[in-house]
């Protein structure tokens, strides 16, 4: 069975919207995949602050602004949709959205992107609210890429995602298992506009930093690195709890960068030795993907540490890199559409495995 579908994400580092054009082929329970367009829609600064501030509105005009971000998203995929000649092609959107709150011991998340106005506004077909009824099952609701990660990249192992929070997957037999690690870009991005720039272009700045080891220890002593998986992260984390240690440490911020990257390095080290102990079978390669696989300094810290325990770090092509996500919430739109599992319990702590995701019929019925 073919499916050509759009996926649409949206993630904390408040770069822009990924969209990506791709073709599923499932023959016998084996998917295969071809991204044949993707586009990154940068943000306007009008839009990161509605973003980044969509967690102090007032419950009606948060609710407004679910709605004003899902007609946001429709323009921004007919744009696509035009741009790539690609009118009555689209048979699916998957739309992650826009996370906002996320509150696993409550059992509550909240993703911007109203999908009733996507599906509206595009007359296409899309499923949205992907981690919901994890959250209900009394899951993290993440991570939800795993999935993909299963049954797209299967000569893996282990995976990298290194977007505003950096989380850790690892294809354990007879068991998948995934969580949250540390913030990542988030983090660094913001300090990087301390010095005026939107983003540590290569790691050029935290390059030219000094690490600081008291720093370094209560970044390391943070009580969430103490819990156990499965565990998810909001993007508070970063900015209420990592950012402030960092920028108020009285170091300049190219020590701040630079230390930050050891601390994430580390953790990841941490996590994957408590992960491997016992399964020596694993094929020992890291995949590494999303926007801070760009960033060199970033990768040579993370390298130098993996190494330590015999793990290879692996950065693929661009078009993966950029859009692994996008390509995955495609994916799970397409598996809620055959009302089958897209969400697995072993990596959220879910009672049990889901079929994620709400439908909202864009194309008219008759």
């Amino acid at each position: 069975m073919v499916y050509r579908v759009l996926g649409l994400m949206s993630g904390s580092a408040l770069d822009g919207l990924d969209i990506v054009f791709v073709e599923f082929q499932e023959n016998g329970g084996k998917w295969e995949y071809e991204i044949l367009h993707g586009e990154t829609y940068p943000y306007s600064q009008e839009w990161i602050d509605k973003l980044r501030n969509a967690v102090s509105l007032k419950a009606l005009d948060y609710q407004l602004l679910h709605v004003e971000y899902g007609h946001y998203i429709a323009g921004e995929v007919n744009k696509f949709i035009d741009q790539h000649k690609l009118d009555f092609k689209v048979q699916l959107i998957g739309s992650h959205g826009h996370t906002t709150f996320h509150v696993p011991s409550k059992h509550m998340t909240g993703q911007l992107g109203d999908g009733a106005s996507i599906a509206a506004l595009t007359g296409i077909n899309v499923v949205s609210d992907l981690r919901a009824i994890d959250m209900a099952l009394k899951g993290h609701g993440a991570p939800i890429v795993p999935i993909g990660e299963k049954l797209l990249l299967n000569d893996y192992d282990l995976f990298l995602n290194i977007g505003g929070i950096m989380n850790v997957s690892f294809n354990k037999p007879n068991d998948y298992i995934a969580f949250d690690v540390c913030p990542a870009n988030r983090v660094m991005n913001m300090l990087a506009q301390k010095l005026g720039s939107e983003y540590d272009f290569d790691g050029k700045f935290a390059r030219s930093g000094t690490l600081r080891p008291d720093l370094l220890k209560q970044l390391n002593a943070l009580e969430y690195y103490k819990l156990p998986h499965p565990k998810s992260l909001a993007n508070d984390f970063g900015t209420d709890v990592i950012y402030p240690l960092v920028a108020k440490s009285g170091y300049s911020i190219e020590d701040g960068l630079c230390t930050f990257a050891e601390h994430m390095a580390i953790q990841l080290k941490n996590s994957l030795e408590g992960l491997l102990q016992g399964n020596e079978s694993v094929k020992k390669r890291i995949l590494v993907t999303g926007g801070g696989a760009h960033n060199s300094f970033v990768i040579e810290r993370l390298s130098a540490h993996l190494s330590e325990i015999g793990v290879e770090v692996v950065v693929p092509d661009k078009v993966l890199v950029n859009f692994k996500e996008a390509l995955i919430m495609g994916l799970i739109g397409i598996l809620r559409w055959r009302e089958e599992v897209n969400v697995m319990s072993t990596v959220t702590g879910a009672t049990r495995d889901s079929i994620g995701g709400a439908v909202w019929m864009g194309q008219p019925w008759n």
